[in-house]
């Protein structure tokens, strides 16, 4: 993330990046600064497009054919793919890629495609480990490293308010 939390990537409810003129767009059809700020926000990501902002939803909706569905979870991997990609070139194509929080963690195929995209840099996953969804490594043997992580940001957020609570006493 960057200035605010809209920089980047596609979120569930957050646009990620666009292109600029698209609030100069939004205003001219009459939106308010208010109301563009709440559609990029709020409305945006994987439930403006898709519909919903659950990916396990638009995985079952894109299985039984629904094609708003794909086309979110198509941008959604896209975007990672590009962003992964970029970091990998500022990283003169050195490092390892680490998926975490809820959709990295629990969505096996989104893992998937995101691997399949990133071939280029020899990356591609072990498909029993990335289906088992362990801890550690999960990829392929002989390709660049490929972790599962799981997060636990709510007792790391929690551990910093009791420290920072201790600190005031």
């Amino acid at each position: 993330m960057g200035f605010t939390p809209l920089e980047g990537l596609m979120m569930a409810t957050r646009s990620g990046d666009v292109d600029a003129g698209l609030v100069v767009h939004l205003q001219r059809r009459g939106l308010t600064l208010d109301e563009v700020e709440t559609l990029l926000t709020k409305e945006a990501g994987l439930l403006g497009v898709g519909g919903s902002a659950d990916v396990r939803d638009l995985l079952t909706r894109e299985a039984a054919g629904d094609e708003r569905a794909a086309l979110a979870l198509r941008i959604f991997v896209r975007r990672i793919v590009m962003t992964v990609g970029a970091y990998f070139t500022l990283l003169d194509g050195r490092g390892a890629l680490a998926f975490g929080g809820g959709i990295g963690e629990h969505a096996s195929a989104i893992r998937s495609r995101v691997a399949a995209g990133l071939t280029a840099w020899n990356v591609a996953l072990d498909p029993a480990r990335n289906d088992a969804a362990t801890r550690g490594l999960i990829s392929a043997h002989g390709s660049r490293p490929v972790y599962l992580i799981p997060t636990d940001e709510e007792s790391i957020i929690a551990g910093a308010v009791a420290r920072r609570l201790e600190e005031q006493r």
